[in-house]
């Protein structure tokens, strides 16, 4: 994907997660994040929409911290005023992305052509995974965008997970992923460092094997999809395993 299709992705999927949020009001239980409710969910996406944007809008070198945060990002709004708020930081930040000069250079984490392209990608996925986040306290999650599912999916296994990390895996487990409705294949191998996402390297150990459209393979690995909803052939406690260890947290 390209970054104008990640911005446009984005505000896509970030109307969808405040028209979820009204519907299912601020009070409600987030059944895929059990210690949220979407009142702490709206305001998690809206904090994190405006630190993105400052990153890129101020060409920041540095990521903003503790002492610099407040005032950049600013106060937070009462629960009367949160999803107006809500809408204003994500508009304001496909704004910034859609206008942002394409050699920019600001800092980022997870590799990308540019801190630009890091960004818009990074922010639509981010928004479309709390996207079904807010839905699932709606009642239903709905499908993600085959390309943004797939995208998605790439992301996280090449970038995210690509990162040295010590987890407790005593041999190489390996995740066969097949998208049964665009014909997309992954291969990760969960090793004690880090995933390496290479088919020809994927080493003899136990292996497991899931079929499903795409959109419900990248809701499986971020946990937001029961292993119950797609084909598991293989080993079971691999993804038993990957769901226990493979995890991305705020922090």
């Amino acid at each position: 994907m390209e970054i104008a299709e990640h911005v446009s992705a984005l505000q896509d999927e970030a109307t969808k997660l405040g028209d979820a949020a009204a519907s299912a009001g601020l009070d409600a239980p987030v059944p895929t994040c059990p210690e949220w409710t979407v009142n702490d969910l709206v305001r998690h996406v809206g904090h994190v929409h405006r630190w993105a944007a400052a990153h890129v809008r101020d060409q920041r070198p540095s990521p903003l911290d503790s002492s610099n945060e407040p005032d950049v990002i600013g106060p937070a709004p009462s629960d009367i005023e949160l999803l107006d708020w809500y809408a204003d930081g994500h508009q304001a930040l496909a704004k910034v992305l859609a206008e942002a000069d394409p050699s920019l250079e600001c800092w980022s984490f997870l590799p990308a052509p540019s801190p630009l392209a890091f960004w818009a990608r990074r922010q639509c996925h981010e928004t479309t995974i709390h996207r079904a986040d807010a839905e699932s306290a709606a009642g239903a999650i709905g499908a993600i965008d085959p390309a943004v599912a797939g995208d998605g999916i790439e992301e996280l296994l090449g970038g995210f997970l690509a990162r040295p990390r010590q987890r407790d895996v005593t041999e190489p487990l390996t995740l066969h992923l097949v998208a049964t409705d665009t014909g997309q294949s992954w291969t990760a191998v969960l090793g004690p460092d880090a995933v390496v996402l290479d088919p020809a390297r994927v080493p003899d150990g136990p292996a497991v094997t899931v079929r499903a459209p795409v959109s419900d393979l990248d809701l499986l690995l971020w946990n937001r999809r029961s292993a119950g909803d797609v084909d598991v052939s293989g080993d079971r406690s691999v993804l038993e395993t990957w769901n226990r260890l493979v995890q991305i947290h705020w922090s």
